[in-house]
């Protein structure tokens, strides 16, 4: 198996260099990662429970797919192309924001990560890659918000920072979108 990377930045996303993918998160080094939201028309969003076997975070709900972007790959191309290998589907995504966000896990890793939010629209059902994903749901925002506050620990950490800061501004986008 190929050795993944990651494009370490500073704080203005600037890329400073290439760092296997364990390694940064061993040294808690900044690094560029995304964050796929896909909504449906009837405005719910879809989740993702990681699949039990991942390194970190395994079997936790978390938005539709989230990685990291290869050297010389923008933010929306890394986006579709996970959201491909994850999810099974590909639909237009659009940036709407970014943040930096630092999460230490049991096992030693934290993930450091300047993360740009991806939001994007489908309807059907995903083809999900069981090696990546557990299972998948189509939630309404609001219930989201009510079981984060129940269930916690039944999320990841991202997942929580990101609708934490961003649930307003992720609320607007969505009754925006004009279906």
């Amino acid at each position: 198996m190929d050795k993944e990377y990651v494009i370490l930045v500073n704080e203005s996303d600037e890329e400073i260099g290439l760092m296997e993918k364990i390694e940064a998160h061993q040294k808690a080094l900044l690094h560029r990662a995304f964050s796929v939201f896909i909504f449906n028309e009837k405005k719910e969003l879809m989740l993702q429970q990681r699949a039990v076997s991942k390194y970190h975070s395994p079997g936790l709900w978390t938005n539709t797919c989230c990685s990291h972007q290869r050297k010389g790959e923008s933010n929306l191309e890394a986006g579709v192309r996970r959201l491909q290998e994850e999810m099974g589907f590909t639909t237009p995504l659009h940036e709407k924001t970014s943040f930096i966000y630092k999460a230490p896990f049991d096992n030693g890793l934290t993930e450091h990560e300047l993360d740009h939010v991806l939001v994007g629209y489908y309807n059907e059902s995903p083809k999900i890659n069981k090696e990546e994903v557990e299972s998948w749901k189509w939630m309404p925002l609001e219930t989201v918000k009510e079981d984060l506050i129940k269930r916690p620990k039944q999320y990841t950490a991202w997942f929580k920072i990101i609708f934490d800061k961003f649930y307003d501004y992720i609320n607007i986008t969505n009754e925006s979108h004009g279906k």
